[in-house]
C-alpha cells in the first residue's frame, strides 16, 4: 500500500470513528434511551421526555466536544511544533490557567454568568499566559523545550495560586467556578458555541496554513530561514492561533488538559511527522478522544457521571508519564 493511500485510508478510518462517537455521545447515558427514539428525536420526530434529552441535553454537549476537541487538539500539534517540544499543551503550558485566572475575574469583579461572556476573558488571559510563558523560556539563550516547560510549569502554579486566593475570599465565585473549572461538556448551551464558533474556525485555517511551515521548522530555525520561511512571523501567527483556539475551546469546556498532549503523538504515530497531514488527524482525532471520554464518564459511575475533563485526565496522565521516560523526550 502506497503512503498516500495509506493516509486517505487512515483519514476516512478516524472519520468513521469520529461519527461512532458522535452516535454514541447522542444516544449513551445515565438515562437509558432506545436506538430508535435517538433517531426519531434527531429526525425532529421525539416525545416527551426522551425527545428533550437527546436534542436540548445531549445535543450541545455534543456540539460543544465536537468544537473544544479540535480545538485543543490542532492547539497542542501547533505548540508542539513551533516549539518542537513534545510535552508542549496548553495545561502545561499555563495557557489552561492564565484562562482560568481571568474567567474568575470576570465572574467575581463583572458579574459574568454565562460561557458566551467568558469567551472574552478566556481569551485575553490565554494570550497573557502565552507571552509570560515564552517570555520567561526565552530569557537570554533563547526557548528551547525545557525551558519553556519550565516556565510553563512555574506560570501555572503562579497563576493557580492567584486562582485560589480569589476564590477562598469569595464564595459565590468558587460555587459558579468550581464547575467550570473540572472540564465539562455539561451546562452549556449552543449560544456559547455561536459565541466562540468564529474565532475556533479562524484558528483552524491559520493552523491549515502554517502546517507546511512547521515542517520547515522541526528542521531547526537557522534552516527554516534558509529555505526562505520568515520562522518569527510563523511564531506570532501560531501563537495567534493557538490563542483564539484554547481560549475558544475555554471558555465552552473549562480548562480541559492532556487533549492537546495527547492528539499529536497518536497523531504522529499513525501518520509521521508530515504537519500537512498530522493537522487534519489532529482536527479528528481531537473531538473523538474527548466525545470518548464524555460517554466513558457518564456509564462508568452510573447513574452519576464524570466531567469528560476528569475522564481525559485518567487516559492523558499515563501518556504524559511515557514521554517523560523515553531517552530523547525533550526534542521533536
Amino acid at each position: 500500500m502506497t503512503l498516500r493511500r495509506r493516509r486517505t485510508v487512515l483519514i476516512a478510518a478516524l472519520a468513521l470513528l469520529l461519527a461512532l462517537a458522535v452516535v454514541a455521545s447522542f444516544a449513551v447515558g445515565t438515562r437509558q434511551i432506545d436506538f430508535a427514539a435517538t433517531v426519531a428525536a434527531l429526525l425532529g420526530r421525539g416525545e416527551g421526555t426522551d425527545g428533550m434529552v437527546v436534542v436540548d441535553l445531549r445535543g450541545p454537549r455534543t456540539v460543544i466536544g465536537l468544537v473544544a476537541g479540535a480545538a485543543l487538539g490542532v492547539a497542542g500539534t501547533l505548540m508542539q511544533g513551533v516549539t518542537r517540544n513534545p510535552l508542549a499543551d496548553p495545561g502545561i503550558l499555563g495557557v489552561n490557567a492564565g484562562a482560568s485566572l481571568l474567567v474568575v475575574v470576570a465572574i467575581a469583579v463583572f458579574g459574568v454568568s454565562s460561557a458566551s461572556g467568558y469567551v472574552w476573558f478566556a481569551f485575553a488571559g490565554a494570550a497573557l499566559a502565552t507571552v509570560l510563558v515564552y517570555a520567561i523560556g526565552a530569557g537570554r539563550g533563547g526557548a528551547t523545550p525545557l525551558s519553556l516547560t519550565l516556565a510553563g510549569a512555574a506560570v501555572t502554579a503562579m497563576l493557580t495560586a492567584i486562582i485560589t486566593m480569589l476564590l477562598l475570599t469569595d464564595l459565590d465565585t468558587l460555587s459558579q467556578f468550581r464547575f467550570w473549572q473540572v472540564g465539562s461538556l455539561t451546562g452549556r448551551d449552543l449560544a456559547a458555541v455561536g459565541a466562540v464558533a468564529p474565532f475556533v474556525a479562524i484558528g483552524l485555517i491559520v493552523a491549515a496554513v502554517l502546517a507546511p511551515r512547521l515542517n520547515a521548522l522541526a528542521l531547526g530555525d537557522e534552516l527554516a530561514t534558509g529555505l526562505g520561511q520568515s520562522v518569527g512571523a510563523t511564531r506570532i501567527a501560531a501563537a495567534v492561533a493557538v490563542v483564539l483556539l484554547c481560549g475558544g475551546a475555554t471558555a465552552i469546556a473549562g480548562p480541559i488538559v492532556f487533549v492537546g498532549l495527547v492528539v499529536p503523538h497518536v497523531a504522529r504515530r499513525l501518520i509521521g511527522v508530515d504537519y500537512r497531514w498530522v493537522m487534519p488527524f489532529a482536527v479528528l482525532l481531537g473531538p473523538t478522544l474527548l466525545l470518548l471520554a464524555d460517554v466513558l464518564g457518564r456509564v462508568v459511575v452510573a447513574p452519576a457521571e464524570l466531567e469528560a475533563g476528569m475522564m481525559v485526565a485518567v487516559i492523558g496522565a499515563p501518556v504524559l508519564v511515557a514521554l517523560v521516560r523515553r531517552p530523547r523526550v525533550m526534542a521533536l
